[in-house]
């Protein structure tokens, strides 16, 4: 029933209980009966929400929907469901935590700002698109959503990304493009299956910390503000560090030593661990460092280093754990001066 000029769907649409696939797109609808759930007309020999249990595909895009239907939250075995060029500007909680086995979801092309942290009940989730909206942010709950293989955010409000997203270890392509991002969180390194990463049109200055280890075929990077190679000299007017730093650098290298009485004593200090957690290390000597260190930059080929096709260079992010580490000789990593 797609593309005829509808302005409602037919009640009789009840008399079809061998639906599985039901298509709505290019109308004019703005509801949906209840009989699509009520099935007041259905043979006696068939249960009434037969329909519920059978229709796995919903297409109710380009319409005039301002909302996502409640009854679309009692179609339980759904596992497509598009409502892409509509008017809903916002996204029911109720819904998003009832359809538990939707694997694809596609909401593009609406006003939706905010995305309800009952997201994380689409466990079976492996496609998210909700390109060309008005997302500010992105819930934290992503990051339950383990099935994930591709996710769009293209041309949306957001200024940062949650680094749960990273817990996403199945995700192949991610589409940030035309956003307001100027960083991608630390861990990028865990998406150990992207191939396809579109951040082109934000304000990124530089990728994050281990980003040339990514295994990607393609990337998308132009209308950035990266930053450029234009290297002067430097001096050092003191270095100190905090007692703090001090003393979790020596608690992290003690850590790495499984016989250390460290090692041994740290499960007994939870607070600790989630401390150290939040750790890195030293790009070149390779020693633990916690939040002090020397932002460096070093600029990566992505033909040479990452074997992609683009013979093009990208500034990656590199942490330094002192000055003596930044002026030792037979490295490329450049300190970066802030605007």
């Amino acid at each position: 029933m797609s593309s005829k000029n509808l302005k409602e769907v037919p009640p009789n649409i009840s008399r079809l209980t061998e639906l599985s696939v039901l298509l709505l797109n290019n109308n004019h609808i703005c509801t949906l009966p209840a009989e699509l759930l009520l099935l007041s007309h259905v043979r006696a020999t068939i249960p009434a929400w037969w329909i519920a249990k059978i229709l796995t595909e919903l297409n109710l895009g380009n319409n005039t929907f301002k909302e996502i239907p409640a009854v679309v939250g009692h179609l339980e075995q759904l596992r497509k469901l598009y409502l892409y060029s509509n008017h809903i500007s916002t996204v029911s909680s109720e819904v998003m935590g009832s359809l538990k086995n939707l694997c694809i979801l596609n909401l593009n092309h609406n006003d939706i700002q905010k995305l309800p942290s009952e997201i994380k009940s689409l466990t079976k989730l492996q496609c998210l698109s909700l390109a060309h909206n008005k997302l500010e942010n992105i819930p934290a709950e992503l990051g339950h959503l383990n099935e994930l293989t591709e996710v769009n955010f293209t041309n949306n409000c957001l200024t940062e990304l949650p680094q749960e997203i990273y817990h996403c270890k199945l995700l192949t392509k991610l589409y940030l493009a035309r956003n307001q991002l100027d960083s991608l969180p630390e861990g990028i390194r865990s998406l150990t299956k992207l191939q396809v990463l579109d951040v082109a049109g934000n304000m990124l200055s530089m990728f994050p910390v281990e980003f040339h280890q990514l295994h990607l075929k393609e990337l998308y990077c132009e209308r950035n503000k990266f930053v450029q190679c234009n290297p002067m000299p430097s001096v050092l007017v003191q270095e100190v560090l905090s007692l703090k730093e001090l003393v979790a650098r020596f608690v992290l290298c003690e850590d790495r030593n499984k016989s250390s009485f460290v090692h041994r004593t740290l499960p007994y200090y939870p607070n600790l661990i989630t401390l150290l957690t939040k750790g890195s290390y030293c790009a070149l000597c390779l020693q633990p460092i916690l939040t002090t260190w020397l932002e460096c930059v070093h600029f990566v080929n992505l033909r040479k280093v990452m074997k992609m096709k683009k013979s093009l260079t990208v500034p990656v992010r590199a942490l330094l754990c002192s000055y003596k580490c930044f002026i030792s000789e037979g490295h490329a990593y450049y300190g970066v001066i802030s605007a």
